[in-house]
């Protein structure tokens, strides 16, 4: 990828963490264009395609002038995603400004810059990830499909080390995939599986963007 003075950006916005071991946090979500796996399931299919093509200087204008009205230094970079453009010129210039940095991504491409959170979910149906999001993961989210077994559960498992925890995050908070999400949870802790855990979308629990 040749380095470029824009990305394609799909929003720009506040809200807290929804999912993940940083649930509930304020931060600066910065959703960028594009997806190369297109889940199903997905729920932020409006940014797979288009985004507006905006200069760095104006998303970080953008971020700072969020970041400053609700008090946080914590931008998350997410899409579609996030990793298919060119990122490490805007991660420079966030540092570099104070901020702190979340990425999250479904893991199939190269992590190319050194950020302070980094989410890896992987997806079907392969669900593949890169040696170095194995490595640099805070965290693995895994969305609770109805396709979505114990083994695949332990395949990612395996993939990671034990001490990244590994979360069965709902599928758009629907009923039938909290039940699932319970049932594997109580297969896996049998299975002897570690560092498993629930988790769920409080972003739309509370009607949060």
């Amino acid at each position: 990828m040749l380095l470029r003075p824009t990305l394609k950006i799909s929003e720009i916005f506040f809200s807290a963490e929804g999912e993940g071991l940083r649930q509930g946090e304020p931060a600066i979500f910065v959703r960028l264009a594009g997806c190369n796996l297109r889940c199903d399931f997905c729920d932020t299919k409006y940014a797979w395609n288009d985004g507006r093509e905006m200069p760095l200087s104006l998303i970080l204008s953008k971020i700072t002038t969020l970041g400053d009205k609700y008090k946080t230094r914590w931008v998350s970079l997410t899409g579609g995603e996030p990793l298919l453009q060119e990122i490490r010129p805007l991660v420079s210039q966030l540092k570099k400004a104070g901020f702190k940095i979340k990425i999250e991504t479904n893991g199939t491409q190269l992590i190319n810059s050194q950020v302070s959170w980094l989410t890896v979910s992987p997806k079907p149906p392969d669900y593949f990830s890169t040696q170095d999001c194995r490595k640099m993961a805070n965290e693995v989210k895994l969305v609770v499909t109805k396709n979505l077994s114990l083994a695949l559960v332990e395949k990612i498992r395996k993939d990671f080390s034990a001490k990244i925890p590994l979360l069965l995050q709902p599928q758009s908070n629907q009923d039938w995939s909290y039940q699932k999400a319970w049932w594997l949870f109580q297969k896996s802790l049998k299975a002897g599986l570690k560092n498993i855990r629930l988790s769920c979308q409080l972003h739309i629990i509370y009607g949060l963007k």
